[in-house]
């Protein structure tokens, strides 16, 4: 089994930034290809951004490419999701989820087999 925590959401204007971060705890001895989604109220969960176990592969929803940029530190078990030039858009609930699936990237949930409880962001105008 392996424990998700996310962290790092708040309350910031248009045009800030934010870095969410996602520690794994539990069954740690290998690494996970990980993925961010997110939950806007109303709206289904949707693909954010996408990370091999390795951190050579990265993949990105359109909306967000050129503005976020996901990265991991395997020695401390984290991913992280930097987030700049904010948008209200932006604004939801971010869950990280890991999978032990090899191969690279994975942009649909029914892929990922842990889940965090997620970190709220929101974006005011």
């Amino acid at each position: 089994q392996v424990q998700l925590v996310e962290s790092g959401g708040g309350l910031v204007q248009a045009g800030e930034s934010l870095r969410l971060s996602c520690v794994a705890s539990g069954h740690t001895s290998r690494t996970y290809a990980t993925g961010w989604f997110r939950a806007a109220p109303g709206k289904e969960r949707e693909f954010v951004a996408a990370i091999s176990a390795s951190g050579t592969s990265t993949r990105y929803a359109d909306s967000v490419k050129g503005r976020f940029t996901i990265s991991r530190d395997n020695a401390k078990n984290t991913v992280y999701l930097r987030m700049n030039s904010l948008k209200p858009e932006d604004t939801a609930v971010y869950s990280c989820a890991a999978t032990g699936r090899f191969g690279g990237t994975f942009s649909y949930t029914y892929y990922y087999d842990y889940w965090g409880q997620g970190t709220h962001v929101t974006v005011s105008s």
